[in-house]
C-alpha cells in the first residue's frame, strides 16, 4: 500500500511504497498567488455588472495623449525612434551555452525552421511593434493571448489597441478583467464591448497553467498587462515624456511654431507706418459724388482693405508698392505724397527659434535620447558641446543598452506563449545594428543582444 503527503490543499504531493517513490511537480506551487496591494481609486466608473477603474480623470488620458503626441513633432518623432532601436533589427530564438571573458552571452542559434518563421514572421513582428508603440506612448499595453479550442495551445498573440483597453477595479488585490470597447472615454452600450481575463501580474505563466488546469483556457482570449513601473501607478503607468508635458515644454514646443506662423502672415504690420493724405481720398473719392457719407465710407474702407490684402501675408513678403505725388512749382515741394516708414521692430524670431529648440531638446532628454541622435543640436548655449560623430554613435549604443528592460518586457507575451506551447530551453534576442567609424573598414556592424 503506498502512502501519499498531500498539502493544506489538498494537492497530493509526494507518494511512497515498497519499490517506488513518486512526487508532483508544478501544480502544488503554481496553486500559489503572491499577495498584492493596490492603489485606492479615487473615481470609479460604473456600467452593468462592471465597475471601472478610469485611465485618467476623464477616462480620456490615451485619446489626450494621441493629441497631444499628434500635435507636438519632436516629441512623435522620439517616439518613433525610440520604438525603431529598440524592435532592432528582429529577434531570433538562440540558446546561452555560456560566457566569454568579459561576461558577454555566447549564444547559439536555434535551427528550428518552424520556430525561426514564427518568431520573424508578421504575427509576432506586428504584435512587437504595436505593443512597443502603446508602451511608449500611454506607459500601458495590452497584448492579447489567444487559445484553441482544446485549450491546450495558444495559437495567437495580438495587441489591443491601448485607446480601447480599460481595466476594472482591482478584487482582492487583482485586477481580474479588461474591458475594450471602440466608445472610450464613454462607456459603451449594451454587447457593445468585450471583455477579457487579465493574467496575474506576479507569474502570467503560472496563472495560465492554472487555468488550463481547471480547463479555463479553451476558446478565450487573455490579457498579459505590460506597462512601465516607474509611475508606481498599480492601474495604468506614465508614459516617460509625461514629465515635460507637466513641465510645459510641451506647450512651448507646440507653441512656438504656431506663433511665427501668425508673425509671418502679419509681417507688414509690424514692418511698415504708411501715412496717406486726406487729400488723396479727397481726390479719389470725391463728396459730391455719393448720395451718402455711409457710401462713401464704404468704399473708403474697401479700399483701404484691398490695400492691406496685398501688402500683407507671407506671399506678400518684399513686394514692392507704387505711390504717385505731384510736387508743387511755386515752392517745388512734394504734395499729396504717401509716407512709408519702417518700424522699429523688437521682435525677433531667432530668439523664438532659441526658445523652441530648448524645448525639443528638454522632451528629448525626457525620452532619454541625446538631441544630436536626431540632428537637433545647438548651435550655441549650454547644449552646443553635445556634437560630433562620436558623440552620435556612443549616444545610440547609450540607446542600445538602456532598451534592455523595455525589449524582455515586450518579449514576455511571446515567450509566455512559447513556453505554454511546449517550446522549452529557447531564449529571444534582439539583433542590432551600431554605427562605427569609417578606420574599422565598414559604416556598420551587427550585434546581437
Amino acid at each position: 500500500m503506498s502512502e501519499v503527503m498531500f498539502n493544506k490543499s489538498g494537492t497530493p504531493l509526494i507518494a511512497y511504497g515498497k519499490s517506488y517513490i513518486a512526487t508532483t511537480k508544478g501544480y502544488g506551487e503554481i496553486t500559489k498567488k503572491a499577495d498584492h496591494i493596490v492603489e485606492e481609486l479615487d473615481d470609479i466608473t460604473t456600467f452593468g455588472d462592471y465597475t471601472l477603474a478610469p485611465w485618467g480623470d476623464a477616462n480620456d488620458f490615451p485619446q489626450t495623449a494621441q493629441e497631444t503626441i499628434g500635435k507636438t513633432g519632436v516629441l512623435n518623432t522620439g517616439l518613433k525612434f525610440t520604438r525603431n532601436f529598440t524592435l532592432g533589427q528582429g529577434i531570433f530564438p538562440c540558446q546561452v551555452t555560456g560566457f566569454d571573458n568579459d561576461g558577454n552571452e555566447i549564444l547559439k542559434i536555434v535551427n528550428d525552421p518552424e520556430l525561426r518563421k514564427f518568431v520573424n514572421g508578421r504575427v509576432v513582428r506586428r504584435y512587437l511593434e504595436t505593443a512597443l508603440r502603446d508602451f511608449l506612448k500611454y506607459g500601458c499595453a495590452f497584448p492579447q493571448l489567444i487559445g484553441n479550442e482544446k485549450g491546450d495551445k495558444i495559437v495567437g498573440i495580438h495587441t489591443i489597441n491601448a485607446l480601447h483597453a480599460r481595466y476594472t477595479e482591482a478584487r482582492n488585490g487583482y485586477i481580474e478583467k479588461c474591458i475594450v470597447a471602440g466608445t472610450w472615454p464613454e462607456s459603451p452600450a449594451e454587447n457593445k464591448y468585450n471583455v477579457y481575463d487579465v493574467l496575474d501580474t506576479y507569474d502570467p505563466y503560472a496563472d495560465l497553467e492554472r487555468r488550463r488546469i481547471g480547463k479555463e483556457v479553451a476558446g478565450k482570449s487573455f490579457i498579459y498587462p505590460l506597462k512601465d513601473s516607474w509611475s508606481n501607478n498599480d492601474y495604468y503607468s506614465e508614459p516617460l515624456w509625461l514629465p515635460a508635458y507637466y513641465a510645459g515644454w510641451i506647450d512651448v514646443a507646440a507653441k512656438v511654431p504656431s506663433f511665427l506662423k501668425k508673425a509671418y502672415e502679419n509681417q507688414i504690420t509690424w514692418k511698415w507706418h504708411i501715412q496717406i493724405p486726406y487729400s488723396y481720398w479727397d481726390k479719389r473719392y470725391p463728396v459730391a459724388e455719393y448720395a451718402t457719407t455711409e457710401e462713401r465710407r464704404t468704399a473708403i474702407q474697401a479700399e483701404m482693405d484691398n490695400i492691406e490684402s496685398n501688402l500683407t501675408g507671407e506671399a506678400n513678403a518684399n513686394k514692392a508698392l507704387f505711390t504717385f505725388f505731384s510736387v508743387n512749382e511755386m515752392n517745388g515741394k512734394a504734395e499729396e505724397q504717401w509716407v512709408i516708414t519702417p518700424l522699429d521692430n523688437k521682435y525677433k524670431e531667432g530668439d523664438k527659434l532659441i526658445t523652441s529648440a530648448a524645448a525639443n531638446s528638454e522632451i528629448l532628454f525626457c525620452l532619454m535620447l541625446n538631441p544630436n541622435v536626431l540632428g537637433a543640436g545647438m548651435p550655441g548655449g549650454v547644449y552646443s558641446s553635445n556634437q560630433g560623430g562620436s558623440n552620435i554613435r556612443e549616444a545610440f549604443l547609450v540607446n542600445v543598452a538602456n532598451a534592455w528592460l523595455d525589449r524582455q518586457n515586450i518579449l514576455d507575451p511571446v515567450e509566455c506563449m512559447l513556453q505554454y506551447n511546449g517550446v522549452t530551453d529557447v531564449e529571444l534576442r534582439f539583433r542590432n545594428t551600431i554605427l562605427t567609424t569609417l578606420d574599422t573598414g565598414s559604416g556598420t556592424k551587427k550585434t546581437m543582444s
